[in-house]
């Protein structure tokens, strides 16, 4: 088993013929390949730079979301969100490793490939593998892009609700923010945009600092012993899990930054430095938020710090904005990629491609208009597709892909241990999941919850 002529004659080679090919030595646990696409190895990404991205497209929603997360699950749901980290960046190492294999086994992926995530799925299980991955990739980004913009919406809402000649609802701005953003998302591949993603870490950065401060010195804030908890429900535990993956949810764009990397067998050190630096940002602000401001806490943090706004409180609102709209042109970027790629677009820019990313872009502005409530949405995307991006499929793809064998391939073997890990967090991710994704459908059912679509009541928010 293995042999790539078991499956469909289709190729990357075939979309790529002039693939040009260094190939690497194996070194650890992976097959170190610098890749020549057509393009000079100075012009893809570092250990840095790739850092710098994974950082980027997942910070600002986790900042703004997981304190109520917290408040919804208990002091618990910051051992969970720790444990998640670590589960989540251990899965992160296991699909770059698959991405790895691919490459060492097929020397034509090393070449431009614009959907690695669904290749790796395909190199495992065939054509049904590739086309559920390429589904649940489309459905994570194109969902982390909606709550991208209904955030984003919502903070600039909140900055100017005091300026009464920008004093638009959230379902105007988004209509606002996508025109300005789309021409950006135009732009090729992440090694193209790399300026945006340091810009996305560095706002959040910066933002978290001093939400730390505006928590501290809000009036409504409280010693520990003083706050006042909700209860926690399975419902509500549910959403918070979801929420916390959400936050760590990057995943469906991980294999495609890795591709743009000078070395891809570099990409689990930036995994590692990322995920560092993201449970660094989380924790802090997540715990304060619970501690001292408790039951008071909304879906969107910065929601319930608006009452007392000062100079912080919008300079807050101004980073995360920032971060929110260069996020949006790094997720979207993905089901672009392989959008183009189906329709048999050239890798260069062509009028074709302004045509197809801005459709791409009204698509998530409709779906945002019609559902512009972020927090259900965020518990929905984390507990199904998140789920099995970043933690269930990880695991799979990896025990299949080092348990196929062929006599022309390196010996690629999981270690016992790995094996262990690898079936206990499947197991844990698919029941957290099921169950996450029940309490968000209930939750986007419920009347009493349900928000109507902004062509309906524009006013909202």
């Amino acid at each position: 088993m293995g042999s790539r002529e078991s499956k469909d004659q289709t190729t990357p080679a075939d979309d790529y013929p002039h693939a040009s090919i260094l190939k690497g030595s194996a070194e650890s646990d992976a097959v170190l390949v610098q890749q020549n696409g057509g393009m000079s190895s100075s012009h893809k990404l570092s250990i840095w730079t790739a850092m710098v991205f994974i950082v980027g497209e997942m910070a600002g929603s986790g900042v703004l979301a997981l304190p109520r997360a917290i408040e919804n699950s208990g002091w618990i749901g910051l051992v969970v969100l720790v444990v998640s980290c670590a589960a989540v960046g251990w899965c992160g190492v296991l699909l770059a490793r698959c991405w790895l294999i691919v490459e060492e086994r097929f020397p034509e992926y090393q070449d431009q490939c614009r959907d690695p995530y669904p290749s790796i799925g395909y190199e495992a299980f065939g054509r049904p593998g590739k086309i559920f991955v390429s589904i649940c990739t489309n459905i994570t980004l194109i969902g982390v892009s909606i709550v991208f913009l209904l955030l984003a919406a919502e903070n600039i809402q909140a900055v100017f609700a005091k300026v009464p000649a920008l004093a638009f609802s959230p379902c105007f701005w988004m209509l606002i923010i996508a025109a300005v953003l789309n021409p950006f998302v135009w732009m090729g591949t992440p090694k193209d945009f790399w300026p945006i993603a340091v810009g996305a870490t560095v706002s959040t950065a910066l933002a978290c600092i001093l939400l730390l401060v505006a928590i501290g010195i809000d009036p409504e804030s409280q010693v520990p012993s003083k706050v006042h908890h909700d209860d926690i429900s399975i419902v509500t535990f549910a959403l918070s899990f979801g929420t916390i993956l959400f936050s760590f949810g990057g995943a469906a764009a991980f294999p495609t930054i890795q591709h743009d990397m000078r070395q891809t067998g570099d990409f689990p050190k930036a995994l590692v430095l990322a995920f560092s630096i993201l449970i660094a940002m989380y924790l802090p602000v997540s715990a304060l938020g619970y501690s001292v401001l408790g039951s008071t806490l909304e879906d969107n943090i910065l929601s319930g710090l608006v009452k007392h706004a000062n100079w912080v409180y919008y300079v807050i609102q101004a980073l995360i904005c920032l971060h929110l709209l260069f996020a949006f042109t790094i997720v979207i970027n993905p089901p672009c990629q392989e959008l183009e790629k189906l329709l048999k677009m050239p890798l260069h820019f062509t009028w074709k491609r302004a045509v197809i990313r801005t459709l791409c872009v009204a698509f998530v502005v409709f779906i945002a208009e019609t559902v512009p409530h972020f927090g259900p949405i965020q518990s929905l995307i984390g507990g199904s597709t998140t789920t099995l991006l970043a933690i269930v499929l990880p695991c799979v793809f990896y025990l299949k892909l080092t348990s196929m064998e062929n006599l022309g391939w390196p010996e690629r073997k999981a270690a016992l241990h790995e094996k262990i890990f690898s079936v206990e967090i499947i197991i844990v991710g698919v029941i957290g999941g099921v169950v996450t994704t029940y309490s968000a459908i209930k939750t986007l059912a419920d009347p009493t919850t349900m928000v109507p679509p902004c062509y309906i009541n524009v006013t909202i928010g």
